[in-house]
């Protein structure tokens, strides 16, 4: 007999709806405290979006800022960040900084030269230090750079609703569209939370967060469907709690996989992915959470229409009146009734 690895039982009956206010009203009080954090701290611009250059240095001996900084300030470039890179698989000798010179004003970038007499100035501080990458960005690119990655994100957002609309109902759509505003505005309040640095790998994080939500969502929601023609008489509630059981070992299977890749790349994909890998590893797990308690309960609010012929069926009133605690009916138990 084949062995078959079970995370979850093949028949749940979790009633995810029975703390619906708790879980929606936490999921908004996420979003409105990050985009509290994002106006109020702001962003940790990469290179990519505040423009200037950032060299990366390597050394056998330890980094010293004050001495960097000391070299690097006759050369009177104005703003210099030094931050030493730590990294638990690096090597024992092995140092790692990067160096964040701001845009250089009237130049669209800066010139060979200069990074030339930065390099020079530091060989004089340790003659060990190498250089393995320079990145350079001018201000008006990276003012273009900011547009483009806001109209990607906005523009990803409303062809997934529209895909919605079209193959489900108005309802299911803006349950998608919440749920997905809900894991992005999450996801960038964390990085204005502890100043991670926000550069175009979290854009590309951030649309892959979107792609990922999406799709775990669509399955719920294809199962409601499917459960909504079958249990005609069910209330809403109970055919959303069915479907999301129904589908709940597929989601922990897919989720859980994916984590356990990511997070071997958190820690062992070193520095240069760290970014990247930890939004997509937050992002998994809030799509994951949103996916049925952001998206299903605003479906539940607007409610949904199973007769063409009347109005929708009154499950709105969810948010409205407070609603007994209801057991999830299993598909025969309903049968019976009907």
């Amino acid at each position: 007999m084949a062995f078959r690895l079970k995370l979850v039982p093949d028949t749940t009956h979790l009633d995810f709806f029975r703390h619906a206010w708790a879980t929606f009203g936490a999921s908004m009080a996420m979003v409105v405290a990050s985009v509290i954090l994002v106006v109020t701290m702001g962003l940790n611009f990469g290179i990519d979006f505040r423009g200037g250059t950032t060299i990366r240095t390597e050394s056998t001996g330890a980094v010293d800022v004050g001495a960097y900084r000391a070299a690097i300030a006759p050369l009177g470039l104005g703003d210099v960040s030094i931050t030493e890179v730590f990294d638990p698989t690096f090597a024992a000798d092995k140092h790692v900084a990067m160096i964040r010179i701001q845009a250089q004003e009237g130049a669209e970038s800066v010139t060979p030269e200069l990074i030339a007499s930065v390099e020079t100035a530091l060989h004089g501080v340790d003659e060990t230090i190498s250089f393995p990458s320079v990145e350079s960005v001018g201000p008006k690119v990276s003012g273009e750079l900011i547009k483009t990655a806001v109209l990607a994100v906005v523009g990803a957002t409303l062809a997934i609703l529209a895909y919605i609309w079209l193959r489900f109902e108005w309802q299911f759509a803006v349950g998608a569209v919440v749920a997905l505003i809900h894991d992005v505005t999450v996801t960038v309040g964390i990085f204005a939370l502890f100043q991670l640095k926000f550069d175009l790998t979290i854009i590309a994080a951030l649309l892959t967060i979107l792609g990922y939500s999406i799709n775990d969502t669509v399955v719920v929601f294809d199962r409601l469907r499917e459960n909504l023609v079958k249990f005609k008489t069910m209330p809403l509630r109970d055919v959303m709690n069915l479907s999301v059981n129904e589908t709940l070992s597929r989601t922990v299977m897919t989720s859980g996989t994916t984590l356990i890749a990511l997070i071997a790349l958190l820690v062992l994909g070193g520095d240069v992915i760290r970014g990247f890998v930890f939004a997509m590893t937050w992002g998994v797990v809030v799509g994951t959470y949103s996916s049925v308690f952001v998206a299903k309960n605003v479906v539940l609010f607007l409610g949904v229409n199973r007769d063409p012929k009347k109005k929708n069926d009154g499950d709105a009133k969810f948010f409205t009146e407070k609603l007994p605690d209801a057991p999830v009916k299993t598909p025969a138990a309903q049968n019976a009734a009907d």
